[in-house]
């Protein structure tokens, strides 16, 4: 990696050959199956951008190998559950009512970063169900990760985070910390913490030749102590991999481990 002066400050220089060897050395190889939180912008400059992480990325698993990131879009979520102050009961119900449908092609994420964006647009990545909730995954095992989504149980045992688990997907946490890790959501269902705490969302959905306004009750999930769940899980020897890339700390963790020490970390810490 390179460092090199400006007139303003100093840049770290990121090249696809950096990427590559901080991702062996979390122990990332071929035919892994692997999902990724990152944030662009924590490596310093990336030679390439996103398109550079992602060749990455591909370099390391191989064609056998499949790579899944989180695909979020909370812009289609129902603007009673969002709750912005701006806006007055008539102007959600108004904002509802001009909501688009959900669509696993067009439908951009939101707040998932400019390597998920991109890595939702390439030529035979699939996407999950979920209007709000979903994954995008290409690989071998992409069908199989993705072949189901309920709306109203977006992370339980028929998720893709539960055959993320099944799998032992590497989670590979990127210039991000465990307050991005969406596998641990599961972890919660699994830890009955959250049992009978729900709130009502929905969507616009095509149905046939139609789009119709479809509303559920999903589990309350929260992220608000993944932070220090993520600060003990580094503490328990050996569980999380670590490495720097550029300015980024970089994480990884095996799925199963994880959800297995966060499902008994809720229980203990949430009561």
């Amino acid at each position: 990696m390179k460092t090199i002066a400006t007139s303003a400050s100093s840049v770290q220089l990121v090249t696809q050959g950096d990427l590559t060897e901080g991702l062996a050395g979390l122990g990332l190889g071929r035919g892994d199956v692997a999902v990724v939180h990152c944030s662009l912008s924590a490596f310093g400059m990336v030679v390439g951008g996103e398109q550079t992480v992602l060749a990455s990325l591909n370099e390391t698993l191989g064609p056998e190998g499949t790579l899944v990131m989180p695909s979020q879009s909370w812009q289609l979520c129902d603007p009673e559950f969002l709750a912005d102050a701006r806006f007055d009961a008539s102007a959600r119900r108004a904002i509802r009512d001009a909501l688009p449908p959900y669509d696993a092609h067009l439908t951009p994420t939101r707040s998932m970063g400019a390597v998920a964006e991109l890595f939702r647009m390439q030529p035979g990545a699939l996407r999950s169900p979920h209007p709000h909730r979903s994954f995008a995954a290409l690989g071998p095992l992409a069908g199989h990760i993705l072949g189901s989504q309920e709306n109203d149980d977006p992370f339980g045992c028929s998720s893709p985070i539960a055959r993320l688990v099944e799998l032992d997907a590497m989670v590979l946490l990127l210039g991000v910390g465990f307050d991005r890790c969406t596998e641990l959501h599961h972890a919660e269902i699994l830890s009955g913490t959250l049992q009978g705490d729900v709130i009502t969302n929905g969507a616009r959905l095509k149905r046939g030749e139609r789009t119709v306004w479809t509303s559920w009750s999903e589990p309350r999930v929260r992220s608000d102590d993944f932070a220090d769940l993520g600060r003990d899980a580094e503490g328990d020897g050996g569980l999380v991999q670590r490495v720097t890339i550029g300015r980024a700390s970089c994480r990884a963790v095996r799925a199963r481990a994880l959800t297995e020490f966060a499902t008994e970390w809720f229980r203990m810490h949430r009561g």
